[in-house]
């Protein structure tokens, strides 16, 4: 049975405290990081998890843990829903996005809105569609979260997740270890000059459950239906559920 270990970058404040003001530290170097250090295969993975929503066609979507926008501007590309949100808790890196969605015109379409993800504003049954790229494992509490998400999603609606998570086979489990301990904290480090971010994102991906534990959590949580399918070697995975 999956028991949600507490990870937190900090040593001081609540997890959602040490998260925010670790994201916000980090947001003006976070997309150059996350394309570098995943050789731009990051780019690929959100594709893959919003084609799982386009024979639904949404109109109302919400993007979970936001950032800067990346997943949320290519979901409205692929996508083209009548109105898409996009929650985080961090402004830091919220306010990047917005100006991405200045810049590229599509204002009228994104906006962004300040959210403590595990007590969402929104009312039941409000979105036709919900995404999440790399950010639910840094959820203080990953059932509260889940439920919620499940909780403002239309009866019949979608979820589609991506994470990073720990590859099972040989050898690339013993090669994701030495990179995701090695390169990834120290490039991290140089690049977003904070000492402890990369270090606790690399602890979060191998403290979060992964395949069938993360499909019976998707289930307990309220979803009626829930696969997940594993890419690039098991260094990442979607999930989809359905309400």
């Amino acid at each position: 049975m999956y028991q949600q270990e507490t990870i937190t970058p900090y040593n001081n404040g609540s997890k959602a405290e040490q998260v925010e003001q670790m994201f916000d530290n980090i947001a003006p170097t976070y997309d150059r990081l996350n394309h570098r250090l995943s050789w731009d295969i990051d780019r690929g993975w959100r594709r893959k998890a919003i084609r799982q929503l386009e024979p639904y066609k949404p109109q109302t979507i919400l993007d979970i843990a936001t950032g800067t926008g990346d997943f949320a501007i290519l979901a409205a590309r692929m996508l083209q829903p009548k109105h898409l949100i996009g929650a985080d808790i961090s402004e830091g890196m919220m306010d990047i996005g917005r100006q991405k969605v200045n810049n590229l015109q599509l204002d009228k379409i994104i906006s962004f809105e300040r959210q403590d993800c595990l007590k969402l504003t929104y009312p039941d049954e409000h979105f036709d569609a919900i995404t999440a790229a790399f950010g639910i494992r840094n959820f203080a509490d990953l059932d509260c979260g889940l439920k919620e998400m499940c909780r403002v999603l239309k009866k019949g609606g979608h979820l589609s997740i991506v994470e990073l998570t720990t590859p099972i086979s040989f050898p690339m489990k013993q090669l994701f270890r030495i990179y995701s301990h090695t390169v990834l904290p120290i490039y991290g480090r140089i690049i977003s000059r904070d000492q402890s971010a990369y270090a606790y994102l690399t602890r979060t991906i191998e403290a979060f459950p992964q395949g069938e534990c993360m499909v019976d959590i998707l289930h307990k949580a309220g979803f009626a239906e829930a696969s997940f399918k594993r890419l690039t070697f098991g260094i990442c995975t979607m999930y989809f559920a359905t309400k």
